[in-house]
């Protein structure tokens, strides 16, 4: 199985976009300041994830969360936890 998955900064709420077939190891990667890109927006939280069974289409979709059309599906799909958080809830 193939995991697309969404971090957030616990830091900044910069969100972060990935995929992997392992995201157990993948997410202490990131929790462990392993990977360059969510170094320096640690600590992370998983508030996101997505399960496919053909990698093709799981690193189709991280590409297409990447879009602004992604980015956009993202603040609908996850609106209310997003709102909480801004709101200190």
């Amino acid at each position: 199985m193939y995991y697309v998955y969404i971090l957030q900064s616990q830091k900044n709420d910069y969100l972060y976009i990935g995929c992997t077939n392992n995201i157990n190891k993948r997410l202490e990667y990131h929790k462990s300041n392993k990977v360059p890109s969510t170094r320096k927006f640690l600590p992370v939280k998983l508030i996101y994830a997505e399960i496919f069974l053909n990698k093709k289409d799981a690193f189709n979709r991280e590409k297409f969360l990447k879009t602004g059309w992604g980015r956009n599906y993202i603040k609908k799909t996850l609106y209310n936890f997003l709102q909480s958080k801004k709101l200190g809830r």
